[in-house]
Parts: structure tokens; sequence; C-alpha cells
């Protein structure tokens, strides 16, 4: 019997990466998932795989985490379609189009309408719900950018809000039943690290983005376990928050970042 077994899990901005990770994860441990994204032909591939991987009842639905029409047509289709949701997983983000100095209004608009009001706007839909039901599990996606800060403000600023929504949201749904916590991912290869590793070699070629120099560099000087996150490691966080063994857990922030920062 997996953790999870019975329980209907949405993840959104769950077609690929840590997202893609976290629903992988989730429905190891028994869960049906729903992977709600903007790339609805990428979600449905991944729909596909973990169906036809795992015993689960899997959906996929095209989600904006932006549009309030877009998630509440989402979450009315999830429920109509799964029957309840019991997991939300607010995990879409964005990172910047540009970085330090370059950084432009629109990286900010974009970070915040994404990383920050995403997760209010979907918790709002999903909320209800919760309450129906007597209780529910969120898990926000931060970031270790949102405790030390560094060269993408924006960026940063918005998780650092993810951190502080998410104590604000565990302590107004607490008496709900409803558990609020966040996971910090630290150095995972995405497309975000791609940016940056063009960023700082001057050159965004497969070829040069590929060495990883910069990613490798960073991990060298301030992971004590030095080595990458992956996204079946912050899947398994999510599962632990998910599940019943965090029952009494809320309002916490929890570093997984092979000991980057220490708090």
């Amino acid at each position: 019997m997996g953790r999870l077994n019975g329980k209907v899990a949405l993840v959104t901005g769950s077609a690929r990466g840590i997202g893609r990770g976290i629903a992988t994860e989730l429905a190891k441990e028994g869960a049906d998932i729903v992977v709600a994204d903007v790339l609805i032909d990428v979600a449905s591939e991944t729909a596909g795989e973990l169906q036809s991987s795992h015993d689960v009842r899997v959906l996929a639905l095209e989600m904006d985490v932006t549009s309030e029409d877009s998630i509440s047509s989402s979450v009315a289709n999830v429920i109509a379609e799964m029957g309840q949701i019991d997991i939300l997983v607010n995990n879409a983000g964005v990172p910047p189009d540009n970085f330090g100095d370059n950084e432009t209004e629109e990286d900010w608009d974009r970070c915040y309408e994404v990383n920050l009001k995403g997760i209010w706007k979907v918790t709002s839909a999903v909320t209800p719900h919760f309450r129906e039901r007597g209780g529910g599990k969120i898990v926000n996606i931060a970031s270790i950018a949102g405790r030390i800060g560094g060269g993408m403000a924006a960026y940063s600023a918005s998780k650092a809000g993810a951190i502080s929504i998410t104590q604000s949201q565990a302590a107004e749904l607490g008496r709900f039943n409803i558990n609020v916590n966040a996971i910090c991912p630290g150095l995972l290869w995405t497309d975000l690290w791609r940016q940056i590793e063009g960023m700082f070699a001057g050159d965004h070629t497969e070829e040069v983005v590929d060495r990883r120099e910069r990613f490798e560099a960073v991990i060298a000087a301030n992971m004590p376990l030095a080595r990458e996150q992956t996204p079946s490691d912050i899947g398994k966080a999510a599962v632990f928050f998910a599940s019943d063994d965090a029952a009494n857990i809320t309002g916490q922030s929890l570093n997984v970042d092979g000991g980057m920062r220490m708090n």
C-alpha cells in the first residue's frame, strides 16, 4: 500500500522538470495525478507515461495559473473527472528572461504573476473544496533563491514571497485541517540554469551551455554534499508533506539543497 492511496493530487506546472518529478513520486505512492500545465501537449505525454508506469488514474489539463478563468474551470474539471482533490502542489514557476542589471519590469511582472500570485490564485480556488471535505494538503514550491537572494532579484523576491505566503496560508487555513508547507529546491539542471550558463559564458549555444561550468562550480563551492539535486529529490519531499507522516507539520519550508543553506 502506498502512503497516498486513494488521494488525488493536482500538480501545477508538472509537464516537465521538477513538476514532473513531483507527479512521478506522488504516483509511486498511489496518488491519482492531475498533470496541469500551459504546455498541454507535453502534459498529455507526461500523463500517458505516468499512467503506463503506475497503477493510478492520470488526467492532463491545460491550466494557466495567471488566469482565474483557467484555474476555476480546471478545478471544476478535476472534481468532475476525479471526484475530489486531496493534495495541491503549487509548482508552476518561471525564471526571468534577464538577470542582474539587465532585469526589466516585464521580468518582475512575469515572476510575480506566476511564481507568487499563481500560488495565491490556485490555492484560493481549491481551498473551498478542501474545507468541504474537511481538510487537505498544500505544498508550495519555493527555492533556495528565496533564502539567499543573488543576481536574479525578480526571481529571488518572488520565491521569498512563496515562503512567506506559505506561512500566511498555514496560519489562516490550519483551523480547517489544511496543512501548508513549502519546499526550497537547491540546484537542479533546468532551463533556468541553462540561461545562467549562457549568460556567464556570453554564449547561449547548446555546446557551450551543456558544459555546465558555472553550475558545477557553484555546487563545488557551496554544497557540503557536493552533488546536484534532482526532480525526484523534490518529489520525495513533496510526498512526505502530502502524507499523514506530516499531519502535524504546517507553515514550514524545507531546503532540499545538499546543505547549501542550513537553517
